[in-house]
Order: C-alpha cells, then structure tokens, then sequence
C-alpha cells in the first residue's frame, strides 16, 4: 500500500508541469492555487509514506532552505510592497514550487520514478509544443487564441512566446540525452529522436533567440558530460532531425507568421503537417539504426572518447558566459526610447539583437542601488518601472531573475536565491560524480532553464519554472549522502551501456 501511493504521487508529480501548461502555464490564479493545493497534498504523502522525505547532505539542505527562505523573504516583504495583491501571488508561487521540491526530493529517489523524469519531462514538453504547431498546421480544427503582441510568434497553450521557446528547449535537450543514453530501449530511444522534430519547430516557431541559445549551451553540455563518439552520433542525428523539423515549417508563411486567409493557411499546414510526420518516421528509424549499432559494439562506442574531451566542460561554461554577454552587450548598443519594431514578432527577430531588455535591467538595478537591504517589496518592479520607463510600454517583470530578486528583496532575497542555485550546483556536482548517465541530461535542462531565468520572466512561469524544480530535486535526491542505504545502485552503468537489475528498497 505505502509503495503504490509513493508511485502514484510520483507520476502525479511528474505529470504536474505538462497538465498545468495547458492552463496559460500556470499563471493566473485558479490554476496556480490548484496546484499549489495539489503540491502540499503529495508533501503530506510523502511525509507519510517515503522513508526519508528530507535530505540530509549539505546541496539537499542548500536547496531546501534556499527555496525556503526565498519563500519567507518574499512573504514578509508583503509589509511594505506597493501591491499586496501581486506580492501575494508571488508568495503562492513560490509555496508551489516549495512543495513541488520537497515531494520531488522525497519521492524521485527511487530508481524506478529517477529514470521516469526524463520521459515524463522531455515527452511532456512534446505534448505542450506539439499542441502548439498544431494549431499552425490544422486552422481550420484547433483554433488557439493567439495574443496581439505574440504576432506570428508560437504563443499558446502558455500565452507567452519566450516561455514556449524555453519548455521546447528543455523539451530538446532532455530528448536527445534519451536518444543518445545506451541503456534506454530503443523504442524509447526512437520515440525521443522523432519527438526532436516537433519540438524544433516549436522553438523556431516562438522566434526565441534565448531559449535557442539556451539549447545550444544545453546540447554542449551533454556532449562535455557524455564526449564519446556514440553521444556525438546521438546528437547529431537528434540535430539532422529537428533541423529538418524546423525546415519543415519555415518555408510557409502560413504557418510561420500566420499571414493569408483561413484556406491558404490551411493547405500550407497540411504540406508542413506531411513533411513533419515524414521527420519524424526518419528519425525513428535513424535512432534504431544507432540503437543497433551501440548494442553491435557497446564497448567500443563507450571508449571511444572525443578529441579534445577534457575541453569540452571549458567550452560549455564559456558558451553560457557568451550568451549572457552578447544580449547584454546587445542590449548597451540600444537607446532609451527605442520600441521594438513589429517586423520582430516574425522570423525577422532571429536576426536582431534589438530588445528593450537593457532598459528594464537599468531600472531594476537602479532600484536595488536605492533599496539594497530591504528592496522595493514584490512585485515591486513594475511600480518602479511606471515610475521611471524612458519607453512607452508596460512591464511587469525584470526580465532577470537574479535582478528582479535583488531589486523586489534586496541582499536578503538575493542570497536566498544564491543558496537555491548554489545548492543545486553542488548537487549537480555530486550527482554527476555518483550517477552521471543518469544526471548528465537533468544538469543540461537545469542549464537552458537557468540562462533563459537569467535573461527573461520564466520563473514567473509555473509551466517552465517545474521542470527546473522538479529536477532540482532529483539531483538533490542523487546527491543525498545517504542514498547507497535506501538501497539504491550507485550508478546504471551508463558509461558501459549494461542494463542492471535494481532493486526496490522495501
């Protein structure tokens, strides 16, 4: 009894961020108190039920109270917000995401619901962006609403084009490390590769220059965690398919940027709608042909490491960095007053650094510089930026979680968030050293969510915060000092490609 209610709040716990997507993800008030509610239920179960529900190492704890004091930080500083109504939803988004790490610590420690993450995750996000090009490909049957400002950016079903890039680049990343992972079944191997089409188009589709950027670090990192000649061919073939996804869509203009009458849209969907399920079938079938040939001479693919595989770390941490730099450096290049051109809700925007991302950072940092030990208060920014915008446009968020965090909370806030992250960084670092075919995939998502929370408002997103969350706790449960006597195996055998039996701890 008590292992069947650990396994069924596991996969309620899995399934939490892909159901609440397709509630505006997650960012208004019934659904994001729905899940909050529903967060707490699964603490209280594993409370009950889970034989150590909080951790004990040092990341674990890092995490937890970092999350914890963030919460509480955000819940006082109701005191002197200039708007107790959106400081208050902030606090009900921060007790969701604190239930959500606690049960995702609790009950991901078992191996079974630890190899779940990935395919519920990754297949989640699919689902989400799939529904998404859907309504591009079939107008005439799905019709999504479609906001005024996303243009013929991919918006729906979390009403936020930047939020869509990001979930279908999480999406990505944690379906080529199943690809490329040996000791998964080729059916699921398959299954991840084909999901890669979809998945890319949707990105294409939301005009996010982050979150591509943000895959590609992502990808970097699961080659310097992996850098064997078997990941590569993986990640290429994962690669080959998803460009061929996005090629699949581009050419429409229909579909792209949703431009021409309802019938000139349709048959353009339909053409891309063919060409995309033909993308998919051929990346099923190429993820075979890899399976094949991995279980053909598994040894020999796992030793045969990349040239120059030690540079590879180097080289993934130096991509993020470059990353940041180029949009804030794009961002100094702008003047106060200029808007963003309309030509940058299409394709157009892929090739422009313009954004008044600068502007809404100069503002947060001026006001971390006015208030530094208390801060403005949550939600405090978007007061601020009424008060000071030199552009004529309405902001709510910072657009960067360690500056919105610094100029809503001041150092008290700010270092609340430095525990959360620093923590789950040592849990990375842990988990990567006793599981890392199993983590190496959870550590690239955390890094595409994390430079996209660095550069946009996906915290402020329930649908794309989770995943992070979600996995954040997991790599706290893999870091847990006391993992190898709740009868865990200390690794899969990811390096070799041999499938372990493993037991369930009783």
């Amino acid at each position: 009894m008590r292992q069947a209610a650990l396994a069924l709040a596991s996969a309620v716990l899995l399934a939490g961020p892909t159901v609440i997507a397709f509630f505006s993800g997650g960012y208004f008030d019934t659904p994001r108190l729905w899940g909050l509610a529903l967060a707490w239920v699964l603490v209280l179960i594993a409370a009950l039920c889970a034989p150590r529900p909080l951790p004990r190492a040092l990341p674990g704890r890092l995490v937890l109270g970092g999350m914890a004091a963030l919460t509480a930080s955000t819940a006082i500083s109701i005191a002197w917000a200039p708007l107790s109504g959106a400081a208050l939803d902030d606090v009900q988004r921060l007790l969701l995401y604190l239930g959500a790490l606690i049960a995702a610590i609790a009950l991901l420690r078992r191996d079974r619901m630890a190899r779940a993450i990935e395919p519920a995750l990754g297949f989640g996000a699919c689902l989400v962006v799939a529904y998404g090009v859907a309504g591009r490909l079939l107008p005439g049957v799905l019709q999504p609403d479609v906001s005024l400002r996303a243009g013929g950016r991919l918006d729906q079903p979390l009403t936020y084009w930047n939020g869509m890039g990001a979930l279908a680049a999480i999406g990505v990343v944690l379906c080529v490390h199943l690809g490329a992972d040996r000791t998964r079944s080729a059916r699921l191997r398959a299954l991840a590769i084909a999901a890669c089409a979809p998945l890319s188009a949707g990105l294409y589709l939301s005009y996010s220059r982050g979150a591509i950027a943000g895959l590609v670090v992502g990808l970097l990192v699961i080659l310097a965690l992996d850098p064997t000649r078997s990941a590569l061919r993986a990640l290429a073939v994962a690669a080959g398919v998803g460009a061929a996804g996005v090629l699949a869509c581009a050419p429409f203009d229909g579909v792209a940027d949703l431009t021409g009458s309802l019938g000139h849209r349709e048959r353009q969907g339909l053409v891309a709608l063919a060409l995309l399920i033909g993308v998919m079938l051929v990346g099923a079938v190429a993820a075979v042909w890899l399976t094949r040939s991995d279980a053909r001479r598994p040894e020999a693919a796992d030793a045969s490491r990349l040239p120059g595989a030690r540079l590879l770390p180097a080289a993934a941490a130096t991509a993020f960095v470059a990353a940041l730099c180029v949009v804030v450096i794009g961002g100094l290049t702008e003047r106060a007053g200029d808007a963003a051109r309309t030509d940058l809700q299409s394709a157009g925007r892929l090739t422009s650094l313009q954004s008044n991302r600068y502007e809404y950072w100069r503002v947060a940092a001026g006001a971390f510089a006015d208030r530094p030990v208390q801060g403005l208060g949550s939600s405090g920014f978007r007061v601020r930026w009424l008060e000071e915008r030199p552009i004529p446009e309405v902001v709510r968020n910072a657009h960067s979680l360690p500056l919105e965090t610094a100029a809503e909370l001041g150092l008290v806030g700010l270092l609340a968030l430095l525990a959360l992250l620093g923590g789950a960084g040592l849990a990375a670092m842990r988990a990567l050293a006793r599981r890392p075919g199993l983590s190496a995939g959870w550590v690239a998502a955390c890094a595409v969510f994390l430079l996209h929370a660095f550069m946009d408002w996906g915290w402020q997103m329930p649908a794309v915060a989770l995943p992070f969350v979600l996995l954040v706790g997991a790599l706290a449960a893999v870091a847990d000092e006391d993992l190898a006597a709740s009868g865990e195996t200390p690794d899969l055998a990811a390096r070799t490609g041999e499938a372990r039996a493993v037991a369930e701890p009783a």
